[in-house]
């Protein structure tokens, strides 16, 4: 285990959230809660100011309205979230060629790798700059924790939110878990903190008094023998660049059950191709095709199929998909569906190969077909026309009106949009009704997040064990 506090976390504050304040003026200072905003959404994050009414991540939606009803409900816009996380993962990968996301608003960092810091003071200015450079690329605050390992410094970084920075200097990790909770280490849910309870043992320092052979009797040998280590802040684990990906998969949620068998085709079809998409572009194929389907009564049925050789052809992961539909009953009800790909390759020739026979099988088994048959699908067709599509206006999504200007949906329904015209670096701005359907009213880009100065990059740092 290293000697100095050359391991860094970043954890970026109430992130989604605090990128909406960025981006809309009039939010600024008030309570904001992104998420799905349906029946059955959850939250996904909330700004601090929303925390203090108790709501937090992963509650239900509904639960939330109850608790802040007059804060402000966002649908996620993620293309937005990814922009700003690529400016602030190529900061952290101006210090380090280590750099381990864990996901858009977290990563680890290894300073000694990329000579940035060598010991507590260096590593200290390091995490000065590193949030002064932050706010003022992207207007947004970040909490940073410094330790000899990662489990120590994401713990730092806790304690640094919101918009501060911890550091914990070797030597001292053993006092400072002592009184924590036993939550307070990896791997300690509600289950394990609850048997932990009931043998009497609730904080850290309990875990490293009890020692290992009687965690090793309470909760297995691999999780005791980890747990006790952890207790003792014996963390080895490295800053690890790359992480392989594992599946690529998208899922739905619906507000209301489907119960018709040709929807719940349809759907599956759907999420195929956005799989498919999703595969593409990250240029990668894949062997198994997975189907999720959580039924009316929240039991959840996963069923899969192995091909011959990768593939990222969406007819040949449509078709996988659809067979695996025929296995599942859906006739009290389909929630929740989802479409993965695992087994994943990197593209090559040979998929190409696979994909031109499947393409050449197809075609075949297409010109096979009776004549007559394209004539009854055609029938179908004129029989039940496809509406015009009405336009969706998600709350929180970026518009733009001829006259207006930019700006951004507060709401809609029967017929109206509710827009205010603001940007990120405008004072709060107006707010104008329209008919939903108005020809001058646009969907739009996420306009860029401007950096509103770095501001005392000093406030809200501590050294623990200095």
């Amino acid at each position: 285990m290293r000697t100095a506090p050359t391991i860094l976390h970043l954890d970026m504050d109430a992130f989604y959230a605090s990128a909406e304040q960025a981006a809309k003026p009039s939010l600024r200072g008030k309570a904001v809660i992104v998420g799905g905003l349906g029946p059955r959404g959850v939250v996904a994050t909330c700004s601090y100011e929303a925390r203090v009414f108790g709501v937090h991540s992963a509650m239900p939606m509904a639960q939330a309205r109850r608790l802040a009803p007059n804060a402000a409900y966002l649908v996620p816009r993620f293309g937005l979230y990814r922009d700003i996380s690529e400016q602030v993962m190529g900061l952290l990968r101006d210090l380090s060629p280590l750099v381990e996301p864990l996901s858009l608003d977290e990563a680890f960092v290894d300073l000694e790798a990329g000579q940035t810091a060598w010991d507590a003071e260096s590593a200290q200015l390091t995490g000065v700059k590193l949030r002064g450079d932050i706010r003022a690329v992207t207007g947004l605050t970040g909490s940073v924790g410094l330790a000899a390992s990662k489990m120590l410094a994401k713990i730092a970084s806790e304690q640094a939110k919101p918009d501060g920075l911890v550091l914990i200097e070797p030597g001292t990790e053993r006092e400072l878990l002592a009184p924590m909770s036993v939550r307070t280490l990896p791997g300690v849910g509600p289950a394990t903190g609850d048997h932990l309870r009931r043998a009497g043992i609730t904080t850290v320092g309990e875990i490293a008094e009890a020692g290992e052979d009687e965690l090793v009797r309470l909760l297995g040998k691999a999780h005791g023998v980890a747990l006790y280590a952890m207790a003792l802040a014996h963390d080895v684990r490295p800053v690890v660049a790359e992480r392989d990906t594992k599946s690529v998969s998208v899922e739905d949620t619906y507000d209301v059950d489907i119960h018709d068998r040709v929807r719940v085709r349809m759907e599956v079809q759907r999420l195929a191709d956005r799989c498919v998409g999703r595969l593409r572009g990250a240029h990668l194929s894949g062997r198994t095709i997975v189907l999720k389907v959580r039924r009316y009564d929240f039991s959840t049925l996963t069923r899969s199929e192995t091909l011959r050789g990768p593939t990222d052809d969406p007819a040949v992961v449509r078709e996988a998909a659809a067979r695996l539909l025929e296995s599942v009953d859906t006739t009290g009800g389909v929630r929740l569906l989802g479409v993965g790909v695992s087994g994943l390759a990197d593209y090559t020739q040979e998929d190409l190969f696979a994909q031109a026979r499947t393409a050449a099988a197809a075609a075949a088994a297409a010109a096979e077909e009776p004549e007559h048959a394209e004539k009854e699908e055609a029938e179908e067709v004129v029989e039940e026309p496809v509406a015009p599509a009405e336009r969706r206006w998600h709350a929180g999504h970026d518009v733009r009106h001829a006259e207006f200007g930019h700006g951004w949906v507060q709401g809609s329904g029967l017929g109206r949009v509710t827009v205010r015209f603001e940007t990120p670096d405008s004072l709060p701005g107006r707010v104008r009704t329209f008919r939903s359907d108005d020809p001058l009213l646009e969907v739009a880009e996420p306009l860029p997040l401007v950096g509103r100065g770095a501001g005392d990059s000093g406030v809200g740092e501590a050294v623990v064990g200095g």
